[in-house]
């Protein structure tokens, strides 16, 4: 996929893939059979992963195996751009680096951005060090010590809670960190009737707080990227959306749920009483590597902020300040650092690097080129309602199938499309159509519990707790919320998103 960066750098000529290893893997000739055959294989990887759960398969097993047999039929097909020339490297792709220099090597490396294992791998690695000082507990204490143990505004700071953590960490941590104080919380207020309702509310906001920033989401980061949005500009762009849906969620969840204020002052000094129990400083082993935690967390987003005008780290992107700030928090655990790499979610980061080989067969297969052949037909005549269109379409699919290879096929569509060029190249930018991509993929989680990982966490903890909810009921409970968000998403990206 294409990534934004200076053209000069040997990361660019690495991430624009074996597109660049002697001819462009959209541009050249293909039968319209190859192009059916491979269209088929990834349909049939899409239903593959929609049904991940049944089968009891890990994502990373799957989109291995078709990353595997798209390589092989590829290389049978000769499709793939191999080192033509005979030799010891026969079988590579060629990249030329900054030196020019001539690098060979095998054609799904070079296919594989791997700037986005990077941030992911970072971010993620920095996240859990940081939560083991106790920092993201403390704040939710607080919080919960703040409401008095009102229940509407427990609610409130709650849900404004789920969704900057959502947007700083990500939305399976939130969900579980909330999820697992609101459990608590609700149970020494007696409050349980309100539990439902409370997880809910807080599973649906995970994927509206997901769109607030750059890194929030494993589609953000894809489609981010690929269309040169900046950190500090996405947020600014996402950020109105974002504030206005959350406050439409608590409204509706307050009232749906039957959400009330204390009454009396004998009521709410009971409840005072009960979160007065609660110490944030439970979770705390060290308070100097709390407040190390604390400033490094403070700094690392505001340098993800401002990686793009910051001297030196501007030209080694977002991935090395991630990784650049995991390695540096893991110093407090030099001796038993292994324990985090055993605790990172590898599945994840090995169905990335498949699933981006597998993306880049299919575009050297022009299967790419078909769907965006599609949308310019379909979508694109729609004039200024074709983002409106794309959310929604894109809604809808990431509702029943994993919403990380939608946004990585579509990224690429959209930057191959000649008049959606990607910000910072020739032609007219339709950034209505990137932002569609961005809020269809996060907001369609919230329309079924398999949409995204953070809604089934949601209903994991319900089940937990006695309330069980199964597809149907909780489509029944989520649908006017899910009306609400996507709406709202249609009418943002089509007025403000031009």
């Amino acid at each position: 996929m294409a990534i934004p960066v200076m053209e000069s750098e040997l990361t660019c000529l690495l991430a624009s893939g074996a597109a660049t290893a002697g001819g462009s893997g959209s541009h050249h000739e293909v039968s319209t059979g190859i192009t059916v055959v491979f269209g088929a294989i990834l349909a049939l990887m899409i239903l593959t992963l929609a049904l991940e759960d049944r089968i009891h398969a890990k994502k990373s097993l799957i989109a291995g195996v078709f990353a595997i047999l798209s390589l092989f039929l590829g290389t049978w097909l000769e499709i793939l751009p191999f080192d033509s020339a005979p030799g010891e490297h026969q079988g590579y792709a060629w990249i030329q680096n900054v030196f020019g220099e001539v690098l060979h090597l095998p054609v799904y490396v070079p296919a594989i951005d791997w700037g986005v294992i990077a941030i992911i791998l970072g971010s993620s690695l920095f996240v859990d060090v940081v939560g083991r000082s106790g920092l993201f507990t403390w704040i939710a204490i607080k919080l919960t010590k703040a409401s008095h143990g009102d229940p509407v505004l427990l609610l409130i700071y709650y849900c404004v809670m789920t969704v900057l953590f959502s947007a700083l960490l990500n939305n399976v941590t939130a969900m579980l960190i909330v999820g697992a104080l609101t459990a608590v919380s609700l149970d020494r207020l007696k409050q349980d009737r309100l539990l439902l309702g409370f997880l809910l509310v807080e599973g649906l906001l995970t994927n509206v707080g997901g769109l607030l920033t750059l890194i929030s989401s494993v589609p953000n980061i894809i489609v981010g990227r690929a269309a040169g949005i900046e950190f500090i500009d996405f947020s600014i762009m996402a950020g109105p959306y974002v504030v206005v849906a959350t406050l439409a969620t608590i409204i509706v969840g307050v009232k749906r749920f039957g959400v009330r204020r204390l009454k009396g002052e004998e009521e709410k000094s009971a409840a005072l009483e009960m979160v007065r129990g609660f110490d944030e400083n439970d979770g705390i082993e060290s308070e100097s590597f709390f407040w190390t935690a604390a400033g490094l967390f403070v700094l690392f987003i505001l340098t993800m902020a401002t990686t793009s005008m910051l001297p030196v780290i501007k030209n080694l992107d977002m991935g090395y300040v991630a990784l650049a700030f995991a390695f540096l928090i893991l110093i407090r655990y030099k001796s038993t650092v292994d324990r985090f790499y055993q605790a990172m979610d590898w599945d994840l980061l090995l169905f990335f690097a498949a699933l981006f080989v597998v993306i880049n067969v299919m575009e050297h297969a022009q299967v790419l080129a078909a769907i965006g052949w599609g949308l310019q037909v379909s979508v694109l005549p729609l004039g200024d309602a074709a983002g409106g269109a794309l959310v929604a379409a894109s809604a809808l699919t990431s509702a029943v199938t994993d919403n990380i290879p939608l946004a990585a096929m579509m990224a690429k569509i959209i930057s191959d499309l000649p008049e959606m060029a990607a910000s910072g190249t020739a032609g007219q930018p339709r950034m209505d159509l990137w932002w569609a991509v961005v809020f269809g993929a996060n907001l369609g989680g919230n329309i079924t519990p398999i949409g995204s990982a953070s809604t089934m966490v949601a209903v994991t903890v319900m089940h937990k707790h006695g309330h069980r909810v199964g597809f149907g009921r909780f489509v029944k409970l989520a649908w006017p919320f899910a009306v609400i968000h996507i709406g709202l998403a249609i009418a943002y990206v089509a007025i403000f998103a031009r």
